[in-house]
């Protein structure tokens, strides 16, 4: 005769005289325990099936010992990303010896207490809307008084912040130059066009590559003035943003 039984949250086919481990149970070591959510019964003859599970059945066991399982090893990597995060894990599990298993005989807790508290429960609920209905209080007229006599605080405009151009249109500079330069507040096509090739390398000497700003600020300048037919004949004798 074996059973299956939902024990700690996981399912066991279990036979009398086996020992399983289990998921830390809070019972003490020596003492007995009772599942009574038994799923199926098979007897050799007959086979009961729960629905979910089978009332009056029950499976008898007694605790041996609490104790840790094997310990395993959790890694996890992100490839080109510098990430790598190592961990181990040893599951608490509770050594049980099944000592019966009952086919009847066993009472389960009966739900028809709860039954009552689940009418009052709707009753409340259908009663609080008429609750809520309750005509609102008018506003005291001192308050609609001083509402009326105090003159609304007009509020100040937020800054509006400058326009950005798309650096990006200038031959040699890519995304990361881009933002390098307008962390530095060179964010416009006028803000290049003013800056000097020196004061650029400088801006930018963090930035892998290697950079020859000395056409940009002409570039920035066209640019700057809408001269694109004469920006893309400057650019199609560039190589990579040189000469």
């Amino acid at each position: 005769m074996y059973a299956i039984v939902e024990i700690a949250g996981q399912q066991f086919k279990v036979a009398k005289d086996q020992k399983v481990f289990v998921h830390r149970l809070q019972t003490e070591e020596g003492e007995k325990v009772t599942f009574d959510n038994v799923l199926l019964l098979d007897s050799g003859s007959d086979v009961t099936i729960g629905a979910p599970a089978i009332d009056g059945a029950a499976v008898e066991a007694k605790v041996l010992k609490h104790l840790k399982g094997d310990k395993v090893i959790v890694f996890k990597k992100k490839r080109r990303k510098g990430y790598r995060k190592k961990n181990g894990h040893r599951q608490h599990l509770t050594e049980i010896v099944i000592e019966a298993i009952k086919a009847s005989g066993a009472k389960k807790a009966t739900k028809a207490k709860a039954a009552p508290k689940a009418a009052e429960e709707k009753t409340a609920v259908k009663e609080a809307p008429k609750a809520k209905a309750a005509p609102k209080k008018a506003a005291p007229k001192k308050e609609t008084a001083k509402s009326e006599t105090t003159k609304p605080v007009a509020k100040k405009a937020a800054p509006k912040k400058a326009a950005k151009d798309d650096l990006k249109k200038i031959e040699g500079i890519g995304p990361k130059i881009a933002e390098t330069l307008t962390a530095a507040g060179i964010a416009t096509f006028a803000d290049l066009a003013k800056a000097k090739p020196a004061k650029i390398s400088e801006i930018i000497a963090e930035v892998r590559g290697n950079h020859v700003p000395d056409t940009w600020p002409e570039q920035a300048k066209l640019a700057a003035d809408g001269k694109w037919d004469e920006l893309k004949a400057l650019q199609d004798k560039l190589d990579g943003g040189k000469k």
